[in-house]
């Protein structure tokens, strides 16, 4: 193409369009998006949790299996109790592979994969996670995984939020309230606790606090929660739990904020071995092939299993038992650091499950071992033991994640006891505030922290994430319509367009940033798709606003370090700055711009525009220069720049 171009009138705006540019650039579309990620979160739970029994049942014959003690598998009788061994090798065959070959972040616990995509992805999961996560864990808890389920349904329902964000073309900013919307819904779904729900997305997902970003969580939650009771009823999920429970003295205060301290050091040491567990495991196998270390794992597994069978799978009716009364405090003990071992383990091998389930198995069985030793020293004055058992519960899960919110929502919702309110608080406060004392870390974090990423740092005011794209941008001088924008706007008109005034060397089709999105990924984005810039459109998708180079955005920060020292710096946004990953993975789904192409004329000598300025030429309509590149220099389209031989003109070129 040289010496002209086709420019047609765009098409009008479709209704495709017209939507799409509603979801992503309005407060309404975006809680249209979070209603669908809740529907699709809370079915995606109450689907997981069937997966589980279902396998559970193939392996074992029973829909839960381990609180029966040391008996075969009903379906495989002929195995007899060497059945604890044979099936986590065979479980480890199946998933392993699957993990490995098509999504590798499925393996583990999951909810740090997550914080990582919102805090330095923009939001951004693959596809096929959620179903590679929702077979992998599955598989794994049925064969006897020490593992919870929260860790996959959070992964899971954060998965299919951020597909359906990408697909609607969400601007980051939105895209990560999506995602915490996921792990909220699953949350909530999972165990038919709403408000807990709310606070893991927002406290440990999201980490903001934004009342567009709490609303729209809380949203999808409910809905989350509301179908989910439907297929799994509306009773408390810890309604197995001994009735009446409560603190009748007040002298009891001091035993909670005594058993706080010991629960805090139980969660610290359960995250401690969890690593170290983890450490030994890789360097044991070495450079072997990944997809065969569960399988040779779970005959280490399977032993345990043998041991102690009721460290089978996610362990509720364990829990049930333990806190009910039906264990010796002996046993208590060895549940709870068998949990710990057991858990540790699965994870070390390179299953797939949550730690959240885990961790209030090992604050149950803790906290009515401290409740009996209580109870046997200064009698019934110290309440039943099930109240320390309930409160640990919390104490535990504070302590290894920090997460004071969620753990107090979580014991309460989930028992469905609100008298435990203040001792819970109590509790989670002391548990809080110690284990923030003895450690940097959390049990999710510190997996974060072992590649180099730090999300608990404290933000500073940072231009990268203080300025958008659109703070950045040379403005055009009117806006123009995309493919899917209104018609009518200046610059489209086909009729005696001049040629264009030197040879087509390079055309490309651009990526696009959206005017929302911030310089960190603006820079990312310039990297990769646009040395001589990007074009900037409206959340909605209808307008292209601006153009954006590198040299722009060193300008913006310029400006906006000068106004912080003047003392008009912009507070950063909760989430932090976003953190570096690798190559391939630092914007995974780039957005095309239908109906343009980026141009570049050559300026050859004998041209029209040689010698002339750049605001003097006329060009075909529907064509804007964008930036005009010398021998040295790349730089803004100014009108007054005189052109010469051997300078580039970049040119934004309608197509449609």
């Amino acid at each position: 193409m040289t010496g002209g171009i086709q420019v047609p009138a765009p098409q009008a705006l479709g209704r495709t369009g017209r939507a799409g540019g509603w979801l992503r650039g309005s407060r309404g579309g975006l809680l249209a998006v979070a209603v669908v990620v809740g529907a699709g979160s809370g079915l995606g739970a109450v689907a997981f949790r069937y997966l589980i029994y279902f396998f559970t049942w193939l392996a074992t014959g029973h829909v839960q299996f381990g609180q029966q003690g040391r008996v075969p598998s009903t379906h495989l009788p002929w195995l007899g109790l060497a059945f604890f061994v044979v099936i986590p090798v065979i479980g480890g065959l199946i998933y392993g592979p699957l993990i490995y070959r098509y999504a590798r972040e499925a393996r583990g616990h999951g909810v740090p994969e997550v914080m990582i995509a919102v805090a330095a992805e923009g939001g951004r999961i693959r596809p096929q996670v959620a179903a590679v996560k929702s077979v992998a864990s599955a598989v794994c808890i049925a064969v006897g995984g020490s593992v919870g389920r929260e860790g996959p349904i959070v992964q899971i329902g954060s998965a299919l939020a951020s597909s359906l964000g990408q697909w609607v073309r969400m601007p980051e900013n939105r895209l990560r309230i999506l995602v915490a919307c996921g792990a909220a819904g699953g949350i909530a779904a999972t165990f038919n606790a709403p408000i807990t729900g709310v606070f893991f997305g927002v406290e440990i997902i999201l980490r903001e606090l934004s009342v567009e970003a709490v609303f729209t969580v809380m949203l999808s939650a409910m809905v989350a929660d509301l179908l989910s009771r439907q297929f799994l009823g509306d009773a408390p999920f810890l309604s197995g739990l001994p009735s009446g429970i409560a603190l009748h003295h007040l002298t009891s205060y001091l035993l909670i904020a005594g058993l706080a301290v010991v629960a805090a050091l139980i969660g610290l040491a359960f995250a401690k071995i969890l690593y170290a567990t983890e450490d030994l495991c890789d360097r044991i196998w070495g450079s072997r092939p990944e997809w065969a270390r569960p399988a040779v794992g779970g005959i280490l597994l399977g032993l345990l299993l043998l041991a102690l069978p009721q460290m089978y799978g996610v362990g509720y009716p364990v829990l049930y038992k333990a806190v009910g009364g039906s264990y010796a405090l002996w046993f208590l003990i060895i549940l709870a650091a068998g949990k710990i071992i057991a858990c540790s383990l699965t994870i070390g091998i390179g299953g797939s499950g949550g730690v959240f389930a885990p961790s209030l198995f090992i604050g149950a069985t803790s906290g009515m071992a401290f409740g009996e030793i209580a109870h046997h020293l200064i009698g019934p004055a110290a309440g039943q033991p099930a109240l320390y058992a309930v409160v640990a519960m919390g104490a535990v899960f504070a302590a290894a994640a920090r997460a004071p919110l969620t753990s107090v929502a979580s014991v309460v919702e989930m028992t469905g006891d609100f008298t435990l309110t203040l001792p819970v608080m109590l509790a989670v406060a002391i548990a809080t505030a110690t284990s923030r004392g003895l450690s940097y870390g959390t049990i999710y974090t510190t997996k974060l922290l072992r590649r180099g990423t730090d999300i608990d740092r404290v933000p500073s005011a940072d231009p990268f994430e203080d300025l958008t794209a659109a703070d950045a941008m040379r403005r055009f001088p009117a806006p123009l319509a995309t493919a899917n924008g209104p018609s009518g706007l200046p610059g489209v008109s086909a009729a005696g367009h001049p040629a264009l005034p030197g040879p087509v060397t390079r055309q490309r089709s651009p990526q696009v940033l959206f005017a929302t999105e911030s310089l960190t990924q603006a820079v990312r984005q310039l990297e990769l798709y646009g040395h001589d810039g990007l074009p900037v459109i409206s959340d909605d998708g209808q307008h292209l606003q601006g153009w954006l180079t590198s040299q722009n955005v060193l300008q913006a920060v310029a400006r906006h370090i000068g106004a912080a020292q003047a003392g008009a710096a912009q507070p950063q946004p909760a989430g932090g700055p976003a953190l570096p990953g690798r190559q391939d993975d630092l914007h995974q789904a780039p957005t095309l711009l239908g109906g343009f192409k980026v141009l570049e004329i050559a300026i050859t000598v004998g041209s029209p525009a040689a010698g002339r300025k750049l605001g003097d030429i006329a060009w075909p309509p529907g064509c804007v220069p964008v930036s005009v590149q010398d021998a040295r220099t790349l730089r803004d389209p100014d009108p007054g720049v005189t052109l010469a031989p051997g300078d580039r003109v970049s040119l934004l070129a309608r197509t449609q």
